[in-house]
């Protein structure tokens, strides 16, 4: 059962899709046909419509690409949607652009979900070794100060779905942004995934004793669930960063954040995770089975996309196989067979494209 902070419940349309590689929330609508009358004419002509509009759909997939957009939701979390965007070669500069308040998003918006640059902002992008030097116009500093470390986050993880951008840095006018134009938040050198996203310290966490990590709980809007990155603070004595963010996912949000759960406070590792060649394999307890079926071995599959999601954002991590208890003999929630390693997603909530 899914939790907020540690209680409350809600519905998950992710699939096992996420073992063929297909972004999550991406699924296909079982259709009914009702039989047409004995007319030839007729039952030719409904093919022909549906050969014509399965064209149309074909064509439309083959112009556009789906492309993160880092966006705010209700919330004021900075949450990465999947959008399919015309295909297009400065495809970091749009992308931005997509970002920008009454620009060409307004028609694409998720409900739930606003825009993150504000309106009449125009870019450029210039991208050199591994780092993408944004330059915003004049309209970039119009703002709420509010909204100052959503923009930072979103541009840098925007930018960096990209093989190409590790870094980013910002500039306004042609001139380099050292801070940001209207509350004064510091910008480094080489913004990166590694300064976090939707930031949550707690009161009386210890800096100097703690480290970031950064993992991936859930969120609902409107009967649709997503997944929310969170970067919060583990103890820094940990020296495995797995362990570290399978502890935080086993944690759980704050009870204040909005956000909820689907595991189980009782999860535990029974062994340290093991590492080779970018796969790391997990072994839990029995309660990593949560609400599901256990005598099925069933696992669910938000738990799993959790753990995905999280640790395919470390650095050495491409793909993750569960086991527990020792033994791989898992299925998802559709009754398939977890035998192959799962890797990340191209797209992450996809909703309804």
């Amino acid at each position: 059962m899914l939790k907020k902070g540690s209680t409350a419940a809600v519905t998950c349309i992710a699939s096992a899709m996420l073992l063929s590689g297909c972004g999550l929330f991406q699924t296909d609508q079982a259709k009914t046909e009702i039989d047409p009358p004995q007319n030839v004419t007729y039952v030719k002509e409904n093919k022909e419509d549906k050969q014509t509009a399965k064209e149309g759909k074909e064509e439309k997939q083959a112009d556009t690409v789906m492309r993160e957009l880092y966006l705010i939701d209700k919330n004021g979390y900075v949450v990465s949607q999947s959008i399919p965007l015309p295909k297009n070669e400065g495809s970091a500069k749009q992308t931005l652009e997509y970002l920008v308040d009454g620009g060409p998003i307004s028609n694409l918006m998720p409900n739930g979900f606003r825009a993150v640059l504000p309106a009449d902002t125009r870019v450029s992008v210039d991208i050199k070794d591994g780092t993408a030097v944004v330059d915003f116009s004049n309209e970039f500093k119009n703002y709420k100060k509010e909204d100052e470390q959503r923009i930072l986050q979103s541009v840098t993880w925007t930018l960096t779905q990209f093989d190409s951008i590790a870094k980013v840095k910002l500039k306004m006018n042609g001139h380099e942004l050292k801070e940001m134009p209207v509350n004064g938040t510091p910008i480094s050198d080489d913004l990166s995934r590694e300064d976090g996203i939707n930031i949550q310290h707690e009161a009386a966490a210890d800096m100097t004793a703690t480290k970031p990590v950064t993992v991936y709980y859930l969120a609902e809007f409107d009967e649709q669930t997503y997944y929310v990155p969170v970067t919060k603070r583990a103890p820094k004595d940990e020296d495995d960063p797995i362990t570290a963010a399978i502890d935080e996912l086993v944690s759980g949000p704050s009870k204040k954040s909005h956000l909820l759960t689907d595991f189980d406070q009782d999860v535990k590792l029974n062994d340290v995770p093991k590492v080779k060649d970018g796969h790391v394999t997990l072994d839990f307890n029995e309660s990593i089975f949560g609400s599901a079926d256990e005598k099925k071995k069933v696992i669910s599959q938000k738990v799993l996309d959790s753990i995905v999601l999280t640790l395919t954002e470390l650095p050495d991590v491409k793909s993750v196989s569960v086991k527990v208890n020792g033994k791989a003999e898992l299925v998802n929630e559709k009754g398939a067979e977890l035998t192959k390693p799962v890797s990340r997603p191209e797209q992450v909530n996809t909703g309804s494209f």
